[in-house]
């Protein structure tokens, strides 16, 4: 604890005089280092985590926690397995599912898409991410015995300048047998919503239909392609489907999201990693700037520091006010520095938009970074490492130019005072 004596000439300190101005730029240029590294720290980590969850909830939100599927592309017993899935322990959810590459043609103009058949409770679970038409309309017509419809990426949607009430052809190339040789199969589907799910890559090439539907089209009968699950805890997933990985062996593979997608997670964890590392230096060249400005302010005060000596003042109460001077110089600057970051974090794409404005370049290309909007979410507890961080490198900057203080001999210096 500081006496009243130590904190008003730890205050004097922080708010130099007229005559110091020069120490004052100093110390605020150490604060304002101080506070850009932090924020940079912040703003950082908070978009790498969110780009990795949002990444994470999205894909996992289209394709669930882990797939369940078949040698040779087909299941045959699939209710029985999928029985079976539902009565594992820790599993949630499991549906059937239909992934198929195939073609679709509008317009005389042809694309490369996934067909996916999925169950009515799975195509309704879209219903917040369409932004034309109504995704009920799909088995709502299913169920009639109408005219097939689709709902597809709006991605794909504007590639191929397809609008809702639109008829595309999905074309199969897998056709029936003929005297003649295999006949094309192409059915025509209206297009009965568009959505967008945020992954470029999915918006761009994922159709969506029934599963009825597209077990006629691609000719399976009662057959399905896999089996899609999900999980109480995503982490777990492997543990939880071990038992019926087992089970399957020689039937069927099950494959969980880290595995699916195990080399995008893992570079994004090195990614992480590598990056708060590197930024940490940042803040280790902060501290020294506040080094410095002790080490100035130390050097001009020498004969106050002498003075004061004599005037009864330990070492431990001058080591006490250079500590303190210098730790809330890093304190200002960490506080700042989350201020500033929550403050870009917040105004995070008019940022990027300005950035593109100005420079001509697009900064957030979705087909490079997989999602359409620049993400962020911010952990509690890296905020908290980032703040020791920054207030550990501080005090220890102080160490040398306080104990330099307090080893002061008032008799050298006021001699020939």
């Amino acid at each position: 604890m500081l006496s009243p004596f130590e904190w008003m000439i730890a205050k004097r300190y922080l708010w130099p005089g007229k005559g110091e101005a020069f120490i004052a730029l100093v110390a605020a240029i150490a604060v304002g280092v101080v506070s850009l590294s932090v924020a940079l720290l912040v703003v950082v980590m908070s978009v790498m985590n969110g780009f990795r969850a949002e990444l994470l909830d999205k894909i996992v939100g289209l394709n669930g926690h882990a797939i369940v599927q078949a040698y040779g592309g087909k299941l045959d017993n699939w209710q029985s397995v999928l029985a079976n899935v539902e009565r594992t322990p820790g599993v949630v959810e499991a549906s059937p599912l239909i992934e198929q590459p195939l073609l679709i043609s509008f317009d005389g103009r042809v694309e490369a898409v996934f067909v996916r058949g999925e169950t009515d409770k799975n195509i309704g679970a879209l219903g917040d991410k369409v932004v034309m038409g109504d995704i009920r309309t799909l088995y709502q017509a299913s169920a009639v015995g109408a005219a097939g419809r689709v709902a597809i990426g709006s991605r794909l949607a504007q590639n191929l300048g397809i609008r809702v009430g639109d008829t595309i052809t999905i074309i199969n190339p897998q056709g029936r047998a003929t005297p003649f040789g295999t006949s094309i199969r192409q059915i025509g589907y209206e297009v009965g919503a568009i959505f967008e799910v945020g992954i470029y890559d999915y918006d761009e090439k994922f159709v969506v239909l029934p599963i009825r539907e597209a077990q006629t089209l691609l000719l399976m009968g009662d057959k399905i392609g896999m089996i899609e699950v999900t999980v109480e805890d995503p982490d777990k997933v492997g543990e939880i489907l071990q038992p019926m990985a087992d089970k399957l062996a020689g039937q069927a593979v099950v494959s969980d999201w880290k595995t699916i997608n195990s080399a995008l997670f893992e570079a994004l964890q090195v990614e992480r990693v590598a990056m708060f590392f590197a930024l940490s230096f940042m803040v280790v060249v902060a501290s020294f700037n506040i080094l410095s400005s002790l080490v100035m302010l130390v050097r001009a005060k020498t004969r106050d520091i002498a003075i004061m000596r004599t005037m009864g003042a330990t070492r431990r109460s001058l080591l006490k006010i250079f500590v303190t001077t210098g730790t809330t110089i890093g304190a200002i600057g960490t506080a700042s520095g989350l201020v500033l970051g929550a403050v870009v974090l917040f105004f995070r794409e008019q940022i990027v938009a300005a950035i593109a404005f100005t420079t001509g370049q697009q900064i957030w290309d979705p087909e490079v970074r997989f999602l359409s909007t620049l993400p962020s979410r911010t952990d509690p507890w890296e905020i908290l490492g980032i703040v020791c961080l920054a207030l550990g490198m501080s005090f220890l900057a102080t160490l040398y130019p306080a104990l330099k203080a307090a080893n002061t001999d008032p008799v050298q210096v006021l001699r020939y005072e």
